[in-house]
């Protein structure tokens, strides 16, 4: 431990003194290199504990299903265990962890997350868990940049560069696919990037490829081999197959949160959780195999056309399958994986939804093609239609087009089936859009937190916090007083409108000297008109679930500068328009110059 301790130190140094010699940009990219190549290697030990995990288990179970689909349950107990006892219950799951440090903790990841998600997500989907390694190697790429630029005091700026240069090295590393990792990391990550931005994430993309492809064995990797040329003659059925794939891209979507939500009441009942999560796991995995683990193997054998493979093992369907069955179980597994998913991750194991969008879009294209060729109106490529559907399911559920072209173009080796992918992709992503404007990691920030990341001003608002503008030296008026004794107030008040509030505090109207400009001064009217005569009913006010975007909405909407603010009916104050604006334009100017 002393010589590993010792090395780290010199190695910190060394930076250090590199850091010196270098300017702010050039030490930039020197980071993206060493953030590449670590977050590279880590996609690759997580890999290859995966995969040992796999062979033990599968040695194991010796051909026995029943003991197999009970795998999951012990590795979502252990991931359970280890996050409850070892990591104090700090594990942010998924990219919404990612993008909410980016918005509200200026780019920070907490140093843990550099090797938890690797051993969580190893125990979970190694077990046979139902989900992806992707998403915890982005979160474990992503603290490792994060973290990396906290050391050496770089900017935030700097810092979510550095920590999107992670995640895009986690993803080339995962896939051996460069571009696609870039992609990822500005599509879903970034809210802006200019070429001085790029320039560093394709840097740590390639070196994080580079770790997987010098390291990694090819049946590690999820490549194939494309069987035949793209016929332009079947664009009307890609046309199709993207309607398609919108549409289960957001039934996935509903599926999956639903399921995770539902475990969300079990919060203080953690075995209860755990066991609710893989027992549900088991029996699914007991009647339809495909859903155990990540799935990928499954994969290939639809590419080459191997169909009834993959429910070898069922405990219900055996022995010879017929099509129309097979049909039909297909189907099942595509109504079934997002509820499995959310399973192994509700019920409190770790992994993400990249590989289960993978594995869906799979089978949606394989069903789809061998339905269409079933009619005999043509005869498609299945094999092509199962891979471009993959890009278009995970074009959908992450609204991410880019990233699914280019992933399935990356490990096909070449770019022969781009215009299908372009079209399934675009078509998914449109459709999915429509039904739910956000993907799901931005539709839980923006119902838990409100949190918005898909352009750069609502981020920016999403930054500034409502309860910091609530302004508390405007005169209150009590609903009793009278003309007099509201003439005495605004003699020493700073401020031009008034609350008018009962006994209880609560709002009943509103004053502004403009209202009572013509009575003011007339002395016989003081004591006979009280205020209830003399206010109008706020029509405008902000509550305590409004967020900084909502109340700029309700200023444009009223025309006016000052709108006051109720927490559970009860006056807390008044927030300024003005105010509001000129934090903003220090927002504005902060992140510019950062």
């Amino acid at each position: 431990m002393k010589f590993i301790l010792n090395i780290l130190f010199r190695g910190n140094k060394l930076i250090v003194w590199i850091q010196q010699k270098l300017n702010p940009k050039q030490f930039v990219i020197f980071s993206a290199i060493l953030i590449g190549l670590t977050a590279g290697f880590g996609a690759v030990l997580l890999k290859l504990f995966v995969h040992f995990l796999r062979d033990r288990i599968t040695t194991v179970a010796n051909n026995q299903h029943y003991i197999l689909a009970a795998f999951p349950l012990l590795g979502i107990a252990l991931c359970a265990a280890f996050v409850h006892y070892l990591n104090g219950n700090k594990l942010g799951k998924g990219m919404a962890n990612i993008l909410h440090a980016i918005a509200k903790k200026s780019s920070i990841l907490p140093k843990d997350q550099t090797y938890s998600h690797i051993i969580t997500s190893a125990l979970t989907i190694g077990m046979g868990g139902s989900s992806g390694l992707e998403s915890p190697i982005v979160t474990t790429g992503s603290a490792i940049g994060s973290n990396f630029g906290r050391v050496y005091r770089l900017s935030y700026k700097e810092r979510t560069l550095l920590l999107a240069c992670g995640a895009a090295a986690g993803i080339a590393g995962a896939f051996n696919t460069p571009i696609a990792g870039v992609l990822f990391a500005l599509e879903v990550l970034l809210v802006e990037a200019n070429i001085s931005a790029f320039i560093p994430i394709l840097i740590a993309a390639a070196s994080g490829a580079l770790c997987s492809k010098i390291i990694l064995a090819e049946d590690l990797l999820l490549q194939f081999k494309l069987q035949e040329p793209f016929n332009y003659m079947n664009v009307p059925f890609y046309l199709l197959l993207g309607l398609l794939c919108g549409l289960t891209s957001f039934y996935y979507s509903k599926v999956y949160l639903a399921t995770e939500n539902y475990f969300k009441r079990f919060e203080t009942r953690l075995w209860l959780k755990v066991m609710l999560g893989g027992l549900g796991l088991f029996v699914l995995i007991l009647f339809v195999p495909p859903l155990f683990g990540e799935g990928y193997n499954n994969i290939k054998q639809l590419s080459n056309l191997n169909g009834m493979g993959v429910f070898d093992g069922s405990a219900v369907f055996f022995g010879t399958i017929s099509k129309p069955l097979m049909y039909l179980l297909l189907l099942l597994v595509i109504l079934l994986k997002p509820l499995a998913t959310g399973l192994t991750i509700g019920g409190g194991g770790n992994g993400g939804n990249f590989a289960p969008s993978l594995f869906t879009g799979a089978f949606v294209g394989f069903l789809f093609s061998s339905l269409v060729n079933e009619t005999g109106l043509t005869q498609l490529p299945i094999s092509n239609f199962t891979l471009v559907a993959m890009a278009g399911i995970l074009s959908g559920i992450f609204h991410a087009p880019l990233t699914g072209i280019f992933i399935i173009a990356e490990i096909t080796g070449g770019y022969e089936l781009i215009i299908p992918l372009m079209i399934v992709s675009a078509l998914s992503y449109a459709v999915s859009k429509y039904f739910m404007p956000l993907n799901m990691d931005m539709q839980k920030l923006s119902e838990k937190e409100k949190i918005v990341t898909t352009d750069t001003d609502s981020y920016l608002l999403s930054n500034i916090t409502l309860g910091s503008f609530v302004e508390n030296d405007f005169s209150e008026v009590p609903d009793i007083t009278n003309l007099r004794q509201l003439v005495e107030i605004i003699s020493v008040s700073k401020r031009n409108i008034f609350p008018v509030l009962d006994k209880e505090r609560r709002l009943v109207g509103l004053i502004s000297i403009d209202d009572i400009r013509d009575i003011m001064f007339k002395q016989e009217l003081y004591d006979k008109i009280s205020v209830k005569e003399l206010m109008r009913r706020p029509v405008y006010v902000i509550t305590e679930a409004d967020d900084v975007r909502s109340a700029m909405k309700l200023f444009d909407e009223s025309h006016l500068w000052n709108i006051p603010v109720l927490a559970e009916g009860v006056y807390t104050g008044f927030i300024s328009k003005s105010t509001v604006l000129e934090k903003y334009r220090q927002v504005l100017i902060q992140s510019s110059v950062e």
